[in-house]
């Protein structure tokens, strides 16, 4: 009976890991959405509430940590279930990676809201929504232990890095034909880094949700198309 309750006990707190990650998952994603509407909206009060509200991804990533480390101690677990509690620590802290690039784009969205100068926010738009679609597939492959729709969204990094390196040379040239651009266009630039950095991390998750259920990682390199470090803007 006590081995019955053994059993039914770890199988409780897996579950828990794998509802924290999940949570976690749609808190990012709802962050991440509301950044990018606050960016497109030059709306400061909801930025500050992206920005605020990221301790709480901080708080489920600890607490996250804890149940890993007592799951580790206690109960040595073997195969998948040592899989699924290694991955939930890499997927975890991605995922508080992907909440800390959600609140700096919403510190430039108020920094952007204040300008005199409109900026050309709509250039981000395909980008954006890429990387948010990208987060929520990832945390469903997550969830529905998906290998496959894992892989889909890894195999959807390399389009947001070539559209990343287009973001950068539209907005050298913004910079270059209008004077007044330069301080909103470089603010858009860091902000386009924080989206291009959160589809990394997204692919990082896919990657790792390859793990747990095949039991390996990806064998083929990861497209990368982000050639902004070359990008030069020949003004005529």
């Amino acid at each position: 009976m006590t081995g019955g309750h053994t059993v039914a006990a770890f199988d409780a707190e897996l579950a828990r890991l794998h509802q924290i990650i999940v949570t976690m998952g749609r808190r990012v994603e709802e962050q991440f959405a509301a950044a990018l509407q606050a960016i497109a909206e030059r709306d400061a009060g909801k930025a500050a509430r992206v920005i605020e509200a990221d301790a709480e991804i901080d708080r489920l990533e600890l607490e996250l940590e804890a149940l890993s480390v007592r799951l580790l101690a206690l109960r040595q677990p073997m195969a998948k279930d040592l899989r699924d509690i290694v991955s939930a620590l890499k997927i975890a802290s991605n995922l508080e990676r992907m909440g800390d690039f959600a609140s700096s784009v919403a510190k430039r969205a108020v920094t952007l809201a204040a300008l005199p100068v409109e900026t050309p926010v709509a250039s981000l738009a395909w980008m954006g929504e890429t990387v948010l679609g990208m987060i929520r597939e990832v945390v469903s492959a997550y969830d529905e232990q998906d290998a496959e729709r894992a892989m889909a969204v890894r195999n959807r990094d390399g389009q947001v890095d070539a559209a990343y390196t287009s973001l950068f040379r539209e907005f050298l040239t913004y910079m270059m034909e209008s004077p007044a651009q330069i301080t909103g266009c470089t603010h858009l630039l860091f902000v386009a880094k924080s989206i291009e950095r959160a589809g990394d991390h997204a692919t990082n998750v896919a990657e790792n949700i390859c793990y747990i259920v095949r039991g390996r990682l990806p064998s083929e390199e990861r497209s990368k198309g982000d050639l902004s470090s070359f990008t030069v803007v020949d003004k005529e």
